[in-house]
């Protein structure tokens, strides 16, 4: 492999917070040396790519996405998928197992495994299911598919009713140094339901989804995880009560980490269109204003670890069923950094160097990943970002098979135009997807 220079590139001081000109090179897929960008290198016989006025960032970290395959391929591909997030900048990603087959087997593991070497071209991290085809009734076998390929145990789409099978699955996952990822949801308190119990829900006479369907079961499992001493993961926190259980276990060092989505930060259930789209409609829903800004403090304190998608494609005639019959769920890949960029960045709440370690740095810590740096020796998984460009999100351009979306029209900062994997350009404004 050539190497690679990439030049006058803009990377965060870790000093000032301000932004300083810098050149990179990168050898054998790995970033080889930093240098300061007062002058040129010597780059003689290596690829150069100018990236002026471009911030140079660590590869974004999704660790929970829905890549659909196998089974729905016509909602999204395991191909599909990793161009989408590879023009989203994310370079690592880790696909739930909620597919046809379920991913409860170390066959299915090594299906998607295989896939994403040979069609995919960002990195594949997956999940298994903690029980049989996400049923609830009985334990998969953790050890096979840890050995198999799985980085952590999770039933995502469906929350695991029965706290004496989720207290077994944990103290296993814990035997094998393994996480537990948790949707949590108590079915009990949401049949028939399609939004937040709240202002849309009212105005339109809809069943609604309380938020103590999410707490019930972040109470529940915050204290399995206690006496398991197991690491619990939260997928996709949404309200506040949840948010207050969280900070109360973290206060007394219960091992909990969870994540929260862009559309939990932007919008609230009183955004919701009456014209009753069902790209507003997503699982956990769109709470109250309180709950959004709770979660936006959450985030910001730390009892909020991570910022994920939860990107989940569907196509266009199963959105068209209106709010009530629609499927769950957004895409989230190609929005994700322009829509925190632009509202929060640049109004001043958060610096850049935050919002860039909740999708980085953090979530390589979180779970014990080998990514998201741009230290020296480290995998070469780089993304260009155009800061100053503003842009309207447009669904004909995404690379995702998905266009549903509430974000249509949105004006944002912010967009990636280079995407990096192991030292090799995957993806480029200019070019597309580069195999």
């Amino acid at each position: 492999m050539a190497s690679i220079w990439i030049i006058n590139g803009l990377t965060m001081d870790a000093d000032s917070g301000e932004l300083a000109k810098k050149h990179v090179r990168i050898e054998n897929g790995v970033i080889a040396e930093w240098l300061d960008g007062s002058s040129l290198p010597n780059a003689a016989g290596a690829d150069t790519i100018d990236a002026s006025g471009k911030l140079i960032s660590a590869g974004f970290i999704d660790m929970h996405v829905h890549l659909r395959e196998p089974g729905f391929e016509y909602k999204e591909t395991i191909a599909s998928g990793t161009e989408s997030a590879a023009k989203g900048g994310f370079t690592t990603i880790a696909p739930m197992p909620n597919t046809r087959p379920v991913m409860d087997t170390p066959e299915t593991i090594q299906f998607v495994l295989d896939k994403a070497k040979t069609e995919g071209v960002v990195r594949v991290l997956p999940y298994a299911a903690i029980t049989k085809n996400e049923l609830g009734r009985e334990l998969t076998d953790f050890p096979a598919l840890k050995e198999a390929g799985a980085i952590g145990f999770t039933d995502d789409g469906v929350g695991v009713q029965n706290a004496q099978m989720m207290k077994n699955a944990m103290a296993l996952a814990k035997s094998l140094d393994m996480p537990i990822i948790a949707h949590c949801e108590d079915d009990s308190l949401v049949e028939g339901a399609a939004v937040s119990e709240g202002a849309f829900a009212r105005k339109h006479g809809l069943k609604g989804i309380p938020n103590e369907s999410e707490a019930i079961h972040v109470g529940r499992d915050i204290l399995l995880s206690e006496a398991t001493g197991v690491h619990y993961h939260v997928c996709h926190v949404s309200t506040e009560q949840s948010v207050r259980l969280l900070r109360l276990g973290k206060s007394v060092g219960v091992n909990v980490t969870s994540e929260v989505c862009p559309h939990h930060l932007l919008l609230s259930d009183e955004d919701i269109p009456d014209s009753m789209d069902a790209n507003w409609k997503m699982n956990p829903p769109l709470r109250t204003p309180k709950d959004v800004e709770a979660c936006i403090q959450g985030l910001e304190d730390g009892t909020i670890d991570i910022i994920v998608t939860d990107h989940a494609p569907h196509s266009e005639e199963e959105k068209a069923r209106g709010m009530a019959r629609a499927p769950f769920g957004i895409v989230g890949f190609e929005t994700a950094f322009p829509l925190l960029y632009t509202k929060f960045v640049k109004t001043g709440r958060w610096t850049l160097e935050f919002l860039l370690a909740k999708m980085t740095r953090i979530p390589a810590e979180v779970f014990k990943l080998p990514y998201g740096t741009m230290k020296t020796g480290a995998p070469a998984d780089l993304i260009l970002i155009d800061l100053e460009n503003e842009r309207a999100v447009d669904p004909a351009n995404f690379l995702t098979k998905g266009r549903n979306t509430p974000f249509t029209g949105w004006k944002l900062y912010g967009w990636p135009v280079l995407t990096m994997v192991n030292g090799k350009v995957v993806w480029t404004e200019e070019q597309g997807i580069e195999r």
